[in-house]
This record gives structure tokens, sequence and C-alpha cells, in this order.
């Protein structure tokens, strides 16, 4: 597990392939990866848009923006733990992800971003 703390907002990412979900002869590769978000502040916190950079081993690399996480504007009061599971797929077996969380401050409407912490997405069988 990989972990990072920035604004007082602490996230941790899991990951996890996917065989079942995979065609290596087709070079398709999914990844899930689960991450939880834990508040450190003593004010409420609500996410509101998520930008994630994505890059396959082979060069490529794609952006993808949206509000929210898997259809939820999470709000987190002081000590709260939010988790969620979501997926990437990949055309190679190896890839990164890295990204941000806009949040915004519920005390004073003031918006903030949360570094995701940069984390591999890594076929099993690649680390032999």
């Amino acid at each position: 597990m990989i972990s990072e703390i920035s604004e007082g907002v602490e996230i941790s990412v899991e990951t996890f392939y996917q065989p079942d979900y995979s065609n290596p002869k087709q070079h398709e590769y999914m990844f899930a990866y689960r991450i939880t978000i834990d508040n450190h502040n003593n004010f409420s916190i609500q996410l509101l848009k998520r930008h994630w950079h994505i890059f396959d081993s082979n060069g490529e690399y794609r952006e993808v923006e949206g509000d929210g996480v898997v259809g939820e504007q999470p709000v987190l009061q002081p000590g709260e733990q939010y988790q969620y599971v979501s997926g990437c797929n990949l055309n190679t077996e190896m890839g990164k992800m890295v990204g941000t969380y806009q949040m915004v401050n519920q005390n004073n409407q003031k918006m903030f971003d949360v570094n995701i912490p940069p984390f591999e997405l890594v076929v099993p069988a690649k680390l032999n």
C-alpha cells in the first residue's frame, strides 16, 4: 500500500491485477485499485473532482477528469474515512497512475487540491 498526506488528507492506494477481465493476447490488461481517504483536519471536507494522469509502459498517456469518484462526492467529517474501488485498463503489462482530488473546506468554502500518490499497475508475472 502507498500513502501520502497533503493538506491534512491522507490518500492510501492498493492495486490488484484482474486476470479474469484481461486479455493479454489483445493487449488488454485490467487493474483495480482501492483508495482510502482519511480526513485528518479539524474541519469537514467534500471531494468535488478527480484528475488522473495514466501512463502505459509503451509511452501512451491519457488524462481523466470528472466530478467525484464512483458517482459520489463524499463529505468527510474530521477523523472520518471514505473508501472506494475503481479500475483502469492498460494496453501494456505495466503502467502508472498519479493525480489529484479537488476538495472544499466545508467551513469556509475554500477549494484545495489533495495529491494522490503515484502508484504502479503491474501484472504480477512481470515482478518475477
